[in-house]
């Protein structure tokens, strides 16, 4: 199908999702910033729950959504603080219940966004998958309702979670005509670190 250009960026879906919803949903969510020319493509996976890739160069990110999911999706995220004793360090997996293959693709199309911003911010991109899982889990948040939850499945306060100004490190991309980027109301299973062209992947295919 054809890959429309979208308020800075061609979007093209090729999923069974509806095209104008999804697309709906990744331009509202990012609609604060400055992305430049940037081209998004949502395909199926081939076996894997989810993945996504941010190809800078290019200037292109691939969001691959499972077929096989079942909703609602428990996402486990890396946003938790640190914890450390004299054995070494770890984050403990913080998770939000996705309702549907729309807010999958807009949680992967949001953590790859935030490597794109970094890049285009001239900002380090390497080690960044706190703050891309942090400012996906933001945004949904705030705009679905989503509640995060620890490992035991107790529902977590934001200040457990939300304490680092993501926002504010790509701040150069702010659009001039908003103040500031939404503000979240106030929670993804671990995944491998992404290598040079930054793929987020959850499951090993």
């Amino acid at each position: 199908m054809d890959a429309p250009e979208t308020n800075g960026f061609v979007f093209e879906n090729r999923t069974s999702l509806n095209d104008q919803r999804l697309r709906d949903m990744c331009v509202h969510a990012v609609s604060p910033w400055r992305l430049g020319r940037l081209e998004v493509r949502v395909r199926y996976s081939r076996g894997a729950d989810f993945s996504g890739t941010c190809y800078y160069n290019e200037g292109r990110i691939f969001v691959n959504l499972g077929r096989h999911l079942q909703y609602p999706y428990r996402m486990g995220t890396h946003i938790a603080r640190s914890v450390s004793n004299r054995d070494g360090w770890w984050k403990p997996i913080y998770t939000i219940d996705l309702a549907d293959g729309y807010q999958v693709v807009l949680f992967v199309f949001l953590h790859e966004c935030f490597h794109w911003l970094v890049k285009r911010a001239r900002k380090n991109p390497r080690q960044k998958e706190s703050m891309c899982d942090r400012f996906a889990t933001r945004i949904l948040v705030e705009q679905h309702g989503m509640t995060v939850r620890d490992p035991d499945g107790c529902a977590l306060p934001r200040e457990a979670w939300d304490f680092q100004d993501v926002e504010g490190f790509i701040s150069p991309l702010l659009r001039k005509s908003t103040a500031q980027p939404p503000r979240p109301h106030a929670a993804l299973v671990p995944r491998p670190r992404p290598r040079p062209q930054q793929q987020l992947l959850l499951f090993d295919l």
